[in-house]
């Protein structure tokens, strides 16, 4: 390097030095005017009371966890750790040999590096469980369904959505460019009237098979009367069914005594099975074999990491091998739901671990978290726009984690903490 250009290089240097150094402890306009417009937001948000507050578990996932800043255990009834596996000594001990043979992750994409045999194995394992032709895995459910259905549907084709179907349905049918239909909740009639109105190539209904803030089912026999009346397809997001759900696990279609009768299913691995992360979609070999090759999420999303995928692995094993916590879930979920209506108390939903305890208000819904809390039951109260005003509720969820004992104490706070601020009268 020439001895000018030494010179011309280090006051160049020098002068963006003294810029940065002149801008330290200044505001770019550009920051500033964020900072305005996404503070006005969030007061809109605190004004609309549906702040999120995030509370930090200091333990691992449980029946009984411990919070930050909060002394003593916690009862855990607000989490879809419905067979008790995120910290199952098998499963967490299968987590930890997949990360000893297999790594910490792949650093890359399934097509290009990001494929290992417990990978295949496992599409190969899910495809078996739920009785489909293939199976792609994606890093969470949500995933799934974002890359569903742009995948598969174009302008020629239409998509019926159950209206209170998940968000990711909802962003999922966003991206893609077929013609978009919306039918009220578990309305038969209104949706065969809208399919019966359609000339599309290709007609897919899509539902929730448990919907997660209602606790409710939907009427898979219904739905696959309509779509082979009308030559159409059903897609289930069985997020809340899959490994506990009807007498083997398989799902709401089991449950509807109607296995088989969704054409695709999306589900998740971090709930149920496992509760560590990750998602999938089983259907068809040729949809399956699409999704591989242009379904974004997957295309550009590292591949599961090998203890998630490891730790999936065993709880199939343990979902297959027996029916005990399946039993021991239902007993939970009967005795919560028995025990609240003989409370006063009025819980939603069907014959489903989901129980939201429904308030009304919304400051009451608050109210009746916060007493659970103070009693040492760990438990989210849900309101507008998350579920539709007037309807605001303290979700709980069962788990097979949960002992006899844990779920009467949940009981009896719930009666006490309701008769206390007003929700029950004495």
């Amino acid at each position: 390097m020439s001895l000018r250009t030494q010179l011309l290089r280090t006051v160049y240097n020098g002068y963006q030095l003294r810029q940065f150094s002149e801008l330290k402890g200044k505001e770019r306009e550009g920051v500033a005017l964020l900072r305005d417009v996404l503070e006005d937001r969030l007061r809109e948000i605190k004004r609309a009371k549906t702040w999120k507050h995030e509370r930090i578990i200091t333990s691992p996932q449980d029946a009984k966890v411990t919070i930050q800043g909060a002394k003593g255990d916690f009862l855990n009834f607000c989490a879809n750790n419905y067979l008790g596996f995120s910290n199952h000594p098998e499963v967490v001990e299968a987590a930890r040999e997949g990360l000893t043979k297999y790594g910490a992750g792949l650093s890359s994409v399934r097509f290009i590096c990001g494929t290992q045999l417990i990978h295949k194995e496992l599409e190969q394992r899910l495809a078996k469980f739920h009785g489909r032709e293939d199976t792609i895995l994606y890093g969470s459910c949500f995933d799934a369904n974002a890359g569903l259905f742009e995948s598969m549907l174009t302008p020629e084709d239409a998509v019926f959505s159950d209206a209170l179907n998940h968000a990711s349905i909802i962003d999922g049918i966003r991206l893609c460019k077929a013609q978009k239909y919306r039918y009220p909740h578990r309305d038969l009639n209104e949706l065969e009237h809208l399919l019966a109105h359609s000339e599309a190539r290709i007609k897919l209904i899509v539902t929730d098979g448990v919907f997660s803030m209602d606790g409710t089912v939907a009427p898979i026999a219904g739905l696959r009367e309509l779509a082979d009346k009308y030559r159409a397809l059903l897609a289930v997001d069985d997020s809340h069914a899959t490994g506990f759900f009807g007498d083997s696990g398989r799902g709401t279609e089991e449950y509807c005594g109607v296995m088989g009768a969704a054409d695709i299913i999306c589900s998740t691995l971090g709930k149920a099975v496992s509760g560590a992360a990750g998602g999938y979609t089983t259907g068809p070999k040729e949809l399956v074999t699409l999704l591989r090759n242009v379904s974004r999420p997957y295309l550009f999303s590292n591949a599961p990491p090998p203890p998630v995928v490891a730790a999936s692995l065993k709880s199939l094993d343990l979902v297959e091998q027996s029916g005990e916590l399946r039993q021991r879930l239902q007993e939970n979920t009967r005795n919560f739901r028995d025990g609240l209506k003989a409370a006063g108390l009025t819980v939603a939903g069907d014959d489903h671990p989901i129980c939201p305890v429904m308030v009304g208000e919304a400051p009451l819904a608050v109210e009746l978290a916060s007493g659970m809390l103070e009693r040492g039951i760990y438990v989210v109260a849900f309101s507008y726009p998350v579920v539709p005003k007037g309807k605001a509720r303290v979700r709980v969820q069962l788990s097979a984690a949960h002992t006899p004992d844990d779920v009467q104490t949940a009981v009896q706070a719930f009666a006490e903490v309701a008769k206390k601020i007003g929700i029950v009268k004495s």
